[in-house]
């Protein structure tokens, strides 16, 4: 039996991930990205979890989620609250947990039509 989540048309979904690509929908990508609930989903420009800074987390505040959820590559990394400030500040929801765990988050919540960002680190192999 093949389980598909109730999505809502226009609502973006993550149909498959694995260590070099994330598929949204019929679309694959090979880099980091950001998927919306709703709308384009963009390049993000952070190739490891090290490289991350305020302003990336800045860029998805601009897109005015509930909640961000932060896949931080292969493994569970934990943001500093210096770096979540923007989110903070605006209330947003964060949580971080390994890339493949919050593709599978983010599309339970937009199912729940959440207003729901996942910013997910693909990492390039080592």
């Amino acid at each position: 039996m093949k389980f598909e989540p109730d999505i809502a048309p226009g609502v973006n979904t993550i149909s498959r991930h694995d260590p070099e690509r994330i598929v949204v929908g019929a679309t694959p990508f090979a880099h980091s990205l950001v998927v919306p609930w709703e709308g384009e989903v963009l390049r993000w420009d952070v190739q490891r979890f090290e490289q991350l800074t305020a302003d990336h987390l800045g860029q998805l505040a601009a897109l005015q989620p509930e909640l961000v959820i932060l896949g931080s590559g292969r493994r569970l990394r934990l943001a500093s609250p210096a770096l979540m400030r923007a989110l903070i500040e605006q209330r947003i929801g964060f949580e971080a947990m390994d890339t493949a765990a919050a593709c599978r988050t983010y599309n339970v919540l937009a199912s729940e039509r959440r207003r729901v960002v996942a910013a997910l680190i693909l990492e390039a192999a080592d």
